[in-house]
């Protein structure tokens, strides 16, 4: 009687299950090739929605600004090898990681990021890239790529600002009638330090804005047209005598 109950369970599974203590209802209605097709097929959708927005990512996102010697993208995604050497050697901090923001085919690549630091074109990065995915460059000539204003430019509403104009070292930057930024494409070279000192957002972050008022775009074009030496001196305001030294032998007794 015993051999002939196992032969039945060998036979239909399914029941033999459905005879076990605590099995459930819904167990018990659901076959078990059911159960597996189920499963599978929810994790293929599942598979199938995340390469889906993964693609509608890659393909709505700007292309990302890479260190100097990484402006021809085709070369530089076929060479680069994700060994976060260039990003660990920036002694600026200006290099980051790319995230799955950017697509699968950019998480983990190097990308400019200049929230916590300046490009000062120290050839560092090339010299550590052990695939030559980073090209070497003239410092005088190279553009990474060119600064463009966002909407949260506090200039542009109130011509209040001048960080940009102030600190820019290589006078890309001028200011209109209105105070308001005026981007030399030409001069600029992507160097970043607008972004880095740009304090839109700290400011206006009551109105629950986290994004600076000038960001560094990737250009097609990889050379500067002026080749303007760097300059860490502050810009001198429109309408603003420089600051006078103090007068020797401090100060005058009453």
């Amino acid at each position: 009687m015993r051999e002939d109950s196992r032969r039945t369970d060998a036979k239909n599974p399914d029941e033999a299950r459905d005879r076990l203590p605590g099995a459930s209802t819904a167990n018990r209605r659901a076959p078990l090739g059911m159960q597996r097709r189920d499963l599978c097929a929810a994790a293929a959708g599942t598979a199938a929605l995340f390469l889906l927005g993964a693609a509608g990512r890659a393909s709505s996102a700007q292309r990302p600004v890479r260190p100097p010697g990484g402006q021809n993208e085709a070369e530089f995604l076929a060479r680069c090898i994700r060994c976060d050497r260039c990003r660990s050697i920036c002694p600026t901090s200006a290099i980051g990681v790319g995230t799955i923001a950017g697509g699968l085919v950019q998480m983990r690549t190097p990308v400019m990021v200049f929230l916590s630091g300046d490009c000062d074109f120290c050839r560092k990065c090339v010299e550590v890239c052990p695939t030559g995915a980073l090209q070497d460059f003239d410092p005088d000539t190279a553009k990474i790529g060119t600064a463009e204003l966002t909407d949260s430019c506090i200039a542009l509403r109130t011509g209040g600002c001048t960080k940009c104009y102030e600190m820019c070292p290589y006078d890309a930057i001028s200011l209109s009638d209105t105070m308001a930024p005026v981007i030399d494409a030409g001069r600029c070279n992507g160097c970043g330090t607008c972004v880095k000192v740009c304090p839109a957002n700290v400011f206006q972050a009551f109105r629950g804005e986290a994004v600076r008022g000038v960001r560094i775009a990737a250009s097609e074009k990889t050379l500067r047209t002026d080749a303007t030496a760097r300059d860490e001196t502050p810009n001198a305001l429109p309408g603003r005598s420089p600051a006078q030294p103090p007068e020797s032998g401090g100060r005058a007794n009453s």
